[in-house]
């Protein structure tokens, strides 16, 4: 009760200094689960640049990364809470809280390439999602790239047979766990800030990353073999609290969607680079052999992966599935 009268007062003193505390810049920390020098990283770090500089330094961004301030499964709720005004989790990440459509961005080749994922995030379907995340108290601002995963583990990963046995570490999904059944393999969840000790010391025999994750949190130098199957996509949804952002004041909410919209061109802009430097640096390293499926490897993984499709029907939705594959497909003949 004390400390609650002591709160009290503080909020009513403050209250009565009137126009000095609008001096006070508004706080937005941002918090993400992957090092700096990652395409996402350096997407966090374009915005806080930004926001500042359109704002006037009204508005200061905090970012906290490589899970310092939440790891993966704490974010979410941290965020919804309003512990933290804006994140950047993939989009397998929106499931556990209810909003599984966002579980169709990890269906097995669903994307056959970078140009399809823009079809996808541009259009109808891209907005239709993140309206989705309204209702649990989320505004979903921007998509980000990162890329297209490959799969690690000690030994080579060219069939699915190779995968039997393997526990294989994923994000939260129902897909992925799908996914890694489909192969033959045990599906781990975890936390993204520990999958490199796991695979060090065997508590995990692989896992799936883009190259620039991959590399930078050293993955590599635990795996020897390293596969571009581009077998999947990871993207991540920039969002922020509902609460907090439709609070702002209009003005300062047009500059930071403007700082967003430029934050984002630019992470996308770099993220291929980011994952060929990854695969080049991977390669140059020695510690894991990086290959590519050869044509008819790849059609035995897509037929292997085929039943995830019909498996995930009931829980991403048939309806969303076709839409998605109508928009990746669109400018195809």
């Amino acid at each position: 009760m004390k400390a609650w009268i002591v709160a009290t007062a503080a909020a009513a003193a403050l209250a009565l200094t009137g126009p000095a505390v609008a001096q006070q810049p508004i706080v937005i920390k941002f918090s993400h689960v992957v090092t700096p020098d990652t395409p996402k990283g350096k997407g966090a770090l374009k915005f806080q640049e930004l926001a500042q500089k359109y704002t006037n330094g009204r508005v200061k961004v905090e970012v906290y990364p490589n899970s310092s301030l939440y790891k993966d499964k704490e974010e979410l709720e941290a965020l919804q809470l309003g512990a933290v005004q804006m994140l950047a989790p993939s989009l397998a990440k929106f499931g556990p809280i209810g909003v599984k459509e966002f579980e169709v961005f990890d269906l097995p080749f669903i994307l056959p390439d970078k140009a399809a994922l823009r079809r996808v995030t541009d259009g109808v379907l891209g907005k239709k999602l993140m309206k989705m995340l309204e209702p649990k108290g989320i505004v979903g601002l921007a998509y980000w790239d990162n890329g297209f995963k490959g799969m690690s583990a000690n030994r080579p990963l060219r069939m699915p047979a190779d995968f039997r046995g393997l526990k294989m570490r994923i994000q939260s999904s129902k897909v992925l766990e799908a996914q890694m059944r489909a192969l033959g393999a045990i599906p781990q969840v975890m936390a993204f800030s520990e999958v490199y000790q796991a695979l060090q010391t065997g508590v995990v025999d692989g896992t799936e990353n883009p190259p620039s994750n991959e590399y930078t949190q050293k993955m590599h130098e635990v795996q020897k073999y390293t596969v571009l199957s581009d077998h999947g996509y990871v993207g991540y949804a920039v969002i922020t609290n509902k609460k907090f952002w439709d609070g702002l004041p209009a003005d300062i909410r047009g500059q930071l969607e403007k700082a967003m919209k430029e934050a984002t061109d630019y992470a996308n802009s770099i993220a291929q680079k980011e994952n060929d430097d990854a695969i080049e640096a991977m390669k140059k390293s020695g510690t894991t052999q990086v290959s590519t499926l050869t044509a008819e490897e790849k059609a035995a993984w897509r037929k292997a992966l085929e039943p995830v499709y019909q498996e995930m029907t009931g829980r991403v939705g048939k309806d969303i599935i076709a839409e998605f594959q109508k928009e990746a497909n669109a400018g195809t003949h």
